[in-house]
């Protein structure tokens, strides 16, 4: 049979002790410190998931951001286009309207030295007719009984530079 000796008995004490202070020294230590340490990385894993939906929240304000900064230059640049388009036809409107303005006066001046020509040859007409008639007739033609004469002689002038006027 099993024979118990006091070795063993006292061999078996020891362990227990031993185990015991272990136990107190070494083991709630590191069971601590690794509580502890699994603790501090379970608190980093925490934060690092905290700091990655954070940064997924600013990264997506961003490209919002972003985007609606796009839309507002293309808007921008659209209206620009726009404005410089109706700037464009403006000014040209405003120029051809000058430009018609300018013809239109230059007509009327035309017309009107054409009229002041023309007064003015019928005047010396009438008169160079008068003086060639009063040298033919030796008699002088200058006072006011000889106005319907000349009324007439400028009414025939008229009629004869239109249909001169007509044939340019």
């Amino acid at each position: 049979m099993l024979d118990f000796s006091v070795t063993f008995i006292f061999t078996l004490i020891n362990i227990a002790i031993l185990f015991l202070i272990l136990r107190k020294i070494l083991f709630k230590p590191v069971t601590k410190f690794m509580a502890e340490r699994a603790q501090k990385v379970q608190d980093s894993i925490d934060q690092a998931e905290i700091n990655k939906a954070d940064a997924a929240k600013l990264l997506a304000e961003y490209e919002a951001k972003l985007k609606k900064a796009e839309d507002d230059t293309r808007q921008i640049l659209s209206d620009a286009a726009k404005n410089a388009e109706r700037l464009t036809e403006q000014i040209i409107a405003e120029g051809k309207k000058e430009a018609a303005n300018i013809i239109a006066l230059a007509h009327k001046q035309i017309e009107d030295e054409h009229e002041a020509s023309l007064a003015k040859f019928r005047l010396e007409a009438a008169a160079l007719v008068i003086a060639a008639a009063a040298k033919l007739a030796s008699r002088d033609f200058s006072g006011d009984d000889n106005k319907p004469y000349i009324n007439l002689l400028l009414e025939e002038l008229s009629t004869h530079a239109s249909s001169q006027k007509g044939r340019n």
